[in-house]
């Protein structure tokens, strides 16, 4: 027996999933942190952008994945820039450091 009116099902890529779950659940100031998800490879460029990806938010701080341990020397020499661009694409300075570590970006 086959269900009547099968759901079509599509794939949603997993950070519009938490973006979205994240806009209904943190407050006030810590709505801004969430955009940084969509002003990303703005800020930061496309090649940072494709060898990076935010990952987590505690507080004030941004934690970061990066490809390699190459890229997270590189992105310690770039913190302060980055940061100074994502705020501003923000309109604000929510973030006030930022942590950089291995881990996926996809």
């Amino acid at each position: 027996m086959t269900r009547p009116d099968k759901e079509k099902r599509s794939f949603v890529h997993i950070g519009s999933v938490i973006r979205g779950m994240l806009k209904n659940h943190r407050l006030g100031t810590d709505t801004s942190l969430i955009r940084v998800w969509d002003i990303w490879e703005e800020a930061v460029g496309e090649v940072i952008a494709a060898n990076t990806r935010p990952a987590a938010f505690k507080g004030n701080l941004l934690i970061v994945n990066a490809t390699s341990s190459s890229w997270l020397q590189q992105l310690r020499f770039l913190k302060p820039e980055i940061i100074q661009k994502i705020n501003h694409a923000l309109g604000e300075v929510p973030v006030k450091d930022i942590k950089f570590k291995i881990g996926p970006v996809d």
